[in-house]
């Protein structure tokens, strides 16, 4: 009896199982089993993501104009003046009606120029070699140019005397060329010529990058502080500034650029301007190197605009490259004129020979006052002065070859690292 109502049970339990889905447990003792379930574990792993930044280089002002609250803060008179005071020396040192008194007066002293306006205690004499270890020899030689100029060439081309090897006076081209009148000494020197184009390394390209001049670091670091601080020492009262409103970093930076561009315009250079710097740089852009004056003009800009912004790494950058790039004018143009004094003695146009030959004198003096990029010279001092005494061997300019003269412009090429 007890089995049928278990068998009974069981089946209303199945009976009612499949008509109803619902689930019913029940529990039934037992050994515990034991089951591995694998579970998904989530580990959050750091992912390091390098992201590159590109930065373009600085794009300098178009122009070299710079204000403070409206007030233009540039300005460079004073290197104006001494610019235009050396075209009046150049021509005085041709002009046999001057004096050593009147043109010594005017070159160390800034006085006795015919032109009122350039009567000034600012002069030539003083900014010519003063940042060279040699400064008081090499000054010492523009002295003598212009004592051999009025003493020595002028009486003998006031006497009509004409030149010949050992002999000052007046010299012409017989060979076909065009230039006559031109007056030398007994080496066959052009005293104006040696004494502007000795000028451009000594007096303009010294007074801008060699240590001392404006875009130096020696000029510019010692007032870095002030320049930091916004101290104020120059008033442009020309720009109607009523009370300083210019740092000595700044107008140190635009005295170096008045020596280049001091009788150019300023915000649109056409170069060819005067008779130093700035009128060989136009024939460098012209002949050597075209792009060469754009460079040196966005140098200066932008290194202005650094001082302005005390990015002092910014402004040393382009002052490197204004003293590369300027140096080049020097390093092409006395080559260039030891070729072509060698040219036109082979062509027996002595006069022509020996006014170029006097400019290439005079630029082999200034090759000392370059800058190649790890700062020295294309020619040492003692260098430029054996090239020197080779150009005045025996009678001088009389005895020179052209080959001798291209052999030196070789050598200039080499030290410069230009070439023809």
């Amino acid at each position: 009896m007890k089995h049928l109502l278990k068998t009974l049970l069981f089946l209303f339990v199945l009976s009612a199982c499949e008509k109803d889905p619902e689930t019913i447990y029940v529990d039934v003792p037992g050994p515990t089993v034991t089951v591995e379930v694998p579970v998904e574990t989530i580990v959050e792993v750091p992912v390091t993501t390098t992201v590159t930044v590109t930065i373009d280089d600085p794009v300098p002002p178009l122009e070299y104009y710079f204000t403070r609250n409206g007030v233009s803060t540039v300005y460079y008179t004073g290197q104006t003046l001494r610019l235009n005071q050396h075209d009046a020396l150049k021509s005085a040192m041709n002009d046999t009606s001057f004096t050593n008194e009147q043109i010594s007066n005017m070159f160390d002293n800034g006085q006795g120029f015919s032109d009122a306006s350039l009567n000034s205690s600012k002069n030539v004499g003083g900014k010519t070699g003063v940042n060279s270890a040699y400064s008081a020899t090499n000054k010492a030689k523009f002295d003598a140019w212009i004592t051999e100029a009025t003493n020595v060439v002028f009486p003998a081309v006031i006497a009509n005397t004409d030149a010949v090897a050992g002999t000052p006076g007046i010299i012409s081209d017989a060979g076909g060329g065009s230039r006559t009148g031109t007056k030398v000494n007994a080496k066959g020197h052009e005293m104006n010529q040696i004494f502007s184009k000795a000028l451009i390394g000594a007096f303009n390209l010294d007074q801008i990058i060699n240590d001392g001049g404006y875009i130096s670091n020696p000029k510019l670091d010692p007032v870095k502080d002030d320049n930091d601080n916004g101290v104020m020492y120059y008033t442009n009262t020309d720009a109607g500034a009523v009370e300083a409103n210019i740092t000595k970093m700044e107008h140190y930076w635009d005295e170096g650029f008045g020596y280049l561009y001091g009788q150019d315009d300023p915000y649109n250079p056409v170069l060819g301007v005067g008779g130093l710097l700035n009128d060989y740089l136009g024939s460098v852009e012209s002949s050597n190197e075209p792009g060469i004056a754009q460079k040196i003009y966005d140098a200066f800009t932008l290194g202005r605009a650094a001082i302005v912004a005390k990015d002092y790494e910014l402004r040393d950058q382009q002052a490197a490259i204004i003293k590369v790039e300027l140096s080049k004018v020097i390093g092409y143009k006395t080559a260039y004129y030891l070729r072509s004094a060698g040219d036109h003695i082979t062509a027996g146009n002595m006069a022509s020979a020996f006014h170029s030959l006097s400019e290439g004198y005079g630029y082999v003096f200034s090759m000392q006052y370059t800058q190649k990029e790890d700062g020295s010279p294309y020619m040492t001092y003692d260098e430029v002065n054996t090239m020197l005494e080779a150009l005045d061997a025996g009678n001088g300019f009389w005895d020179r070859t052209e080959a001798e003269l291209d052999t030196m412009a070789d050598q200039v090429d080499a030290s410069s690292g230009l070439g023809q």
